[in-house]
């Protein structure tokens, strides 16, 4: 992934669905495989996500060589593979091993 800005986006669109579905090692994996590239291929840390006040946009927090950063996302945007889910709870079942 070249971009960091694509990086957190994905990062964050599939944390949001592991917080919302703990259950689902799918995504809880998914989101642990994004992280782990924010952490290597960006070397970032401290990472935190949290809404807005208004639940509009999605501030995120972190650090980047030591330099605290942040990146905004409208929740709409971020939001949209968690409703899909919950839109279609048959399409997104929950396969346990």
């Amino acid at each position: 992934m070249k971009s960091l800005q694509d990086a957190l986006y994905n990062w964050l669109t599939i944390d949001v669905v592991a917080k919302a579905r703990p259950d689902d090692m799918a995504a809880q994996e998914t989101a642990s495989f994004f992280y782990e590239i924010l952490r290597n291929d960006f070397q970032i840390t401290e990472l935190e996500a949290n809404k807005d006040g208004a639940g509009e946009m999605y501030i995120v927090h972190y650090k980047r060589n030591g330099e605290e950063q942040v990146a905004r996302f409208p929740a709409e945007l971020i939001e949209v593979m968690l409703k899909q889910m919950e839109m279609n709870p048959e399409k997104y079942r929950n396969y346990l091993s």
